[in-house]
This record gives C-alpha cells, sequence and structure tokens, in this order.
C-alpha cells in the first residue's frame, strides 16, 4: 500500500513519520508532500532518502492513503480534490463540522468508519487530535 503525507516537512507531518516507525506501519511506496519550498528537500525515513514532492503536480491515485497535515487552509482545498482518488485523513478543523464528514477517534468511535462508510460525501476521514498521539499508544 503506498501513502502520502501533506505536510510532510512540518512538526505534525514529521510526527506522523515518528508514528508510522513506532508501529512498524506497513507501506510499499511513502510520497512526502510539501509546499513548493520544500520541494526536493531529501528526508532520511527508515533508512531511506525520500525527495519531497510539491502539492500542486501530485497525483493522488498512486496512494491509498493520504494524511493531511497541513492545516485547515490546505485541506479546505486539497482534501476534496485528493479524496476523489484516495482515502483523506485530516487533522485540521476545517472539515469537523459537516455532518457528512466522519469526525472519528478510534479510541472512542472506531463504529464511525463502518456508519459513514456509504455516506460520506468525499471519503475523507477527520481525525480529532492534531498530533497523532492517539496511534501510538
Amino acid at each position: 500500500m503506498n501513502i502520502a503525507i501533506v505536510g510532510a516537512t512540518g512538526n505534525v507531518g514529521r510526527k506522523i513519520l515518528e508514528v508510522i516507525e513506532k508501529l512498524n506501519f506497513e507501506f510499499s511506496d511513502l510520497y512526502l508532500i510539501a509546499s513548493d519550498k520544500s520541494v526536493g528537500k531529501k528526508i532520511t525515513f527508515k533508512n531511506k532518502s525520500y525527495s519531497v514532492v510539491g502539492l500542486n503536480n501530485f497525483d493522488f491515485s498512486k496512494v491509498k492513503i493520504a494524511f493531511f497535515s497541513a492545516g485547515s487552509v490546505i485541506a479546505e482545498k486539497w482534501a476534496p480534490i485528493a479524496a476523489k482518488k484516495t482515502i483523506v485523513i485530516d487533522n485540521s478543523k476545517h472539515f469537523r463540522m459537516d455532518k457528512d464528514i466522519p469526525l472519528v477517534v478510534p479510541e472512542v468511535n472506531p463504529e464511525a468508519l463502518t456508519i459513514y462508510k456509504n455516506k460520506i460525501k468525499y471519503d475523507l476521514i477527520i481525525i480529532s487530535t492534531g498530533k497523532f498521539n492517539h496511534f501510538s499508544r
């Protein structure tokens, strides 16, 4: 399974990488996505060097899951675009009040994923915490 992290060079993006490593989350390819000013930057993860790619030209059909950690402005514009091609897990506050998009906190309401499976406006999952700490327990 291929995954992407939008906002990979920011604090939350780096935290997502830490959690993925700690959980030994398996993936085939990893795409680190950030703003144009970070394109080409190298990030080493699990003894492999990855080049940061830009958001504007990224094809989200390459990934099964895209983790969004770039804030509400980016999520508002790009999460619906990405969700047409993949599952989006967004930790911004932008979609939290949208009744058609589930707010999922794994320890509290994991059943929300099945309840909303066929009702989601976009294929978008909202995580309520800002640091993905609940995944690392």
